[in-house]
């Protein structure tokens, strides 16, 4: 007796999402990729890049929507990608690993490790990158002093937690000395009785990767690694690499 074939509306639906959800890459310049057959993608959706082979090469991001095509932008080396390469949805728009276990950790902007040091446990949650921030009204009002241990500044200009300040001046005059002071300033805060820890996040946007490397060995001797997360995307980094990173710090202190 002959049975009928039949498939029910789940199953149609999957095959429907893994039939839409590859596609293939039409043209590569300057860090953006042309990808063609890709149906139901969102914008800021997580691609991945595979070739011939299924070999996976790198992740990109969804940016324009086009009728027939979309532009993807490459996290990492354009050359690694040519037409006629597989990409595949993962159907979650961008995002990174929080948690407790970055502390004195290196991560790039993607949330991987970049310090040699072991991967993630299942200790760590994935958090959207691209995420719209709650008003002043919502936010928790700041009553609490941030002290960044340079008496000219702590005797002039009140700074509490949650406030934002902006260090601005020309090039060598300081800047990035009056924020790692004010990190390790935070190692003897820390270890005061009645104060909850401050954590901090520290992105690098374009620097040297021995700038960066000085940074993490300057923290380790004074034991200030344990209280910090690093997010780095330097000089040599793809420029979409950099474009994602103020976003990725800004996820991970959202995250305490």
């Amino acid at each position: 007796m002959k049975k009928d074939f039949f498939l029910s509306s789940d199953k149609i639906s999957l095959l429907l999402k893994q039939v839409t959800s590859k596609g293939k890459v039409l043209s590569v310049v300057d860090g953006i990729a042309i990808v063609n057959g890709l149906k139901n993608v969102k914008s800021g959706e997580t691609l991945e890049f595979f070739d011939n082979t299924n070999k996976f090469l790198l992740k990109g991001m969804a940016l324009n929507l086009n009728i027939h095509s979309i532009g993807a932008v490459l996290f990492g080396d354009e050359r690694l990608v040519k037409p006629g390469d597989i990409v595949k949805g993962t159907g979650t728009v961008i995002s990174i690993p929080v948690g407790m276990e970055l502390l004195g950790r290196v991560v790039n902007p993607l949330g991987e490790p970049i310090d040699g040091l072991s991967q993630w446990t299942n200790n760590v949650t994935l958090q959207k990158v691209d995420i719209k921030a709650p008003g002043i009204v919502y936010r928790m009002s700041v009553h609490e002093p941030m002290l960044t241990g340079i008496k000219a500044i702590d005797s002039l200009v009140p700074i509490g937690r949650g406030q934002r300040e902006l260090i601005i001046g020309d090039r060598q005059t300081g800047k990035t000395s009056v924020a790692i002071d004010s990190i390790l300033n935070q190692k003897f805060e820390n270890q005061k009785m009645d104060v909850k820890n401050l954590f901090c996040i520290y992105t690098a946007i374009g620097q040297k990767r021995s700038s960066i490397a000085k940074l993490v060995t300057l923290l380790s001797s004074f034991k200030a690694l344990s209280y910090t997360i690093i997010v780095a995307a330097t000089a040599s980094e793809a420029a979409p690499l950099q474009y994602l990173a103020p976003y990725s710090g800004c996820t991970i202190s959202e995250f305490f």
